[in-house]
């Protein structure tokens, strides 16, 4: 009775946090209090992933990034308070574009304090979109229980607005969709990007954050830690191009 007993409890826990590679809210556990999800969004006929990613802190869980499918935006809290027993206390925004900060307006209405420079606040209010609730300086670091971290602004690159996320301690890069995985041919969506601009951002980052164990890209792969390396040589070679020079 005790094993059917122990069966049960596993069956109903792999119901509640399993995920097959066709769930649309995919969790992975990065290291320590550090998790990476994945949802889908149809682009162009074409389904794409993207990457965000969550810290859970001895004072609430800190969102870096919403969904991109708007519909997993409720289900993303549910998984984490399923999981943690915490609920998300904080929103980050890395840039304008909707897979970034589609989910402002969503996550402020539920009382999570939801956050953007001032830069990505002037795109969205230019653009008509809903904003966050505070703006913050473009270089700032935070205490969240006990976790510290650095939202930092490098200059022009994918978006104009675009930041990442550092985490000293841990050598943990959030670099959203100014980063490239290692899987891309190419720098992707460039209808908001400066590519002559990109080049020295990326130096900017890589002198200013020696060393990351985890670098965590916008979308596709993002366990090889050369993605910024591959970055940088994408950017290189499309400006070799002089048809391509924007």
């Amino acid at each position: 009775m005790r094993k059917l007993a122990s069966i049960i409890l596993f069956l109903v826990l792999s119901n509640a946090f399993g995920q097959t590679k066709n769930s649309p809210l995919q969790i992975s556990h990065l290291t320590g209090d550090f998790y990476v999800y994945k949802t889908f969004h149809d682009y162009k006929g074409t389904m794409i992933s993207a990457n965000a990613m969550y810290l859970v802190t001895n004072k609430g869980v800190v969102l870096f990034d919403a969904p991109w499918d708007k519909t997993q935006f409720q289900p993303l809290l549910d998984s984490i308070k399923a999981k943690h027993n915490k609920d998300v206390v904080m929103c980050f925004a890395t840039h304008s574009h909707e897979d970034r900060a589609g989910g402002l307006e969503f996550y402020k209405q539920k009382g999570i304090k939801t956050y953007t420079i001032k830069l990505t606040d002037q795109i969205l209010e230019k653009n008509n979109e809903k904003r966050a609730e505070f703006i913050i300086p473009n270089d700032t670091v935070f205490t969240v229980g006990q976790h510290k971290f650095q939202v930092y602004y490098p200059g022009k690159g994918h978006a104009p607005d675009n930041v990442v996320v550092w985490f000293n301690k841990e050598k943990v890069l959030y670099g959203g969709c100014f980063i490239k995985s290692t899987e891309a041919v190419d720098l992707g969506y460039l209808g908001d990007a400066n590519v002559k601009e990109w080049a020295k951002s990326i130096r900017k980052v890589q002198a200013k954050f020696k060393n990351p164990k985890f670098i965590i890209t916008g979308h596709d792969d993002w366990t090889n830690t050369g993605s910024l390396d591959h970055t940088l040589k994408l950017v290189e070679d499309y400006l070799k191009k002089p048809s391509e020079k924007k």
